[in-house]
């Protein structure tokens, strides 16, 4: 048996801190060797392993051998490429980048690298999510015609609200969705995106950009739609559902809503613990991840559509985006 794979994580937030668990405990195959924060404290709260306020130097650990990014979404490419040119392995949370410039350079500095770059696109390893995948691959529904996937969370308070980032519902909630129905229509390739989007929850921000409600068209060049919807205030819980109507038949996945729970972290735990055991397999056996930097991108280029169809209030057309 070879020896687990060492890992080091940056970013020690609410999801960072559960990655972290999973792989100090969850997983046979990896070893949690360090943890990198700014905040005073929030690293050196793991047990047994080292503390780092810079993430360069968690980078520079010889002891680690992969990186898990975890920090806000504006530094995730400039450490993908950190990590990739001192030759560690990369899982990093979605999403990659935010400009389709960025995410190119974090792709190349992988593939100069010869590393492994996994990004946390957390549905494809959801037990329901990937058996609908497999009855498509199968052919069980025929041809993907009508497509669906919602992300709704369970409620944003005022004084959260007015600290959210402009472009966050697509850039950082919906991106999940655009990959989700990319995957679900495989080979597929993206031609145009529309969407609307407000402030339907607290409308007093939306001077300032927030967005908390939005819907989102697709088109793909195999005649199929879809749509991708979000909301940031479900009182009921936490909803994530997904639905691929064929000329043969419809799947779906998901909670019904009055099942759904309150944390992204219990309803997809397996989900989670599933990619980081996925990630050190590929690293540990030398192959590459199923959800890679380019699918990361593909998501990206969705999402910058989608913003300026907003931009533009009228329909974007892409050249042939690779589903």
């Amino acid at each position: 048996m070879s020896s687990p794979l060492s890992v080091g994580l940056i970013g020690a937030g609410w999801i960072g801190s559960f990655h972290a668990e999973t792989l100090a405990s969850r997983l046979p195959n990896t070893r949690l060797a360090a943890v990198a924060d700014p905040v005073p404290g929030a690293a050196e709260r793991f047990s047994g392993v080292r503390a780092y306020r810079d993430p360069l130097q968690l980078i520079a650990d010889p002891d680690v051998q992969a990186v898990a990014i975890c920090s806000p979404a504006t530094s995730h490419a400039d450490l993908v490429v950190a990590a990739a040119q001192a030759g560690k392995h990369v899982f990093c949370e979605k999403p990659m980048a935010l400009t389709l410039d960025d995410a190119d350079r974090a792709i190349e500095a992988a593939r100069t690298a010869g590393v492994a770059l996994q990004v946390g696109f957390n549905r494809r390893f959801a037990t329901d999510f990937a058996a609908m995948r497999a009855r498509i691959d199968a052919g069980e529904i025929g041809t993907p015609q009508l497509l669906r996937s919602l992300t709704r969370d369970p409620g944003i308070s005022a004084e959260v609200a007015a600290r959210v980032k402009p472009w966050t519902i697509f850039n950082e909630t919906l991106i999940h969705d655009f990959d989700t129905l990319c995957w679900l229509n495989p080979g597929a390739r993206v031609t145009e995106v529309y969407a609307q989007a407000d402030a339907l929850v607290h409308p007093q921000f939306a001077e300032q950009g927030f967005l908390d409600t939005s819907v989102v068209q697709i088109r793909f060049d195999n005649g199929a739609f879809a749509v991708a919807e979000a909301s940031f205030h479900a009182v009921y819980g936490y909803d994530i559902r997904g639905e691929v109507f064929g000329s043969g038949g419809v799947l779906l996945a998901g909670r019904a809503p009055e099942d759904a729970g309150k944390l992204n972290t219990e309803l997809f735990a397996a989900a989670y613990t599933a990619q980081f055991a996925h990630f050190a397999d590929c690293v540990l056996a030398g192959s590459e991840p199923s959800v890679t930097g380019a699918d990361a991108r593909i998501a990206l280029e969705i999402a910058l559509a989608a913003r300026e169809s907003i931009e533009t209030t009228a329909p974007v057309a892409l050249n042939g985006v690779l589903a």
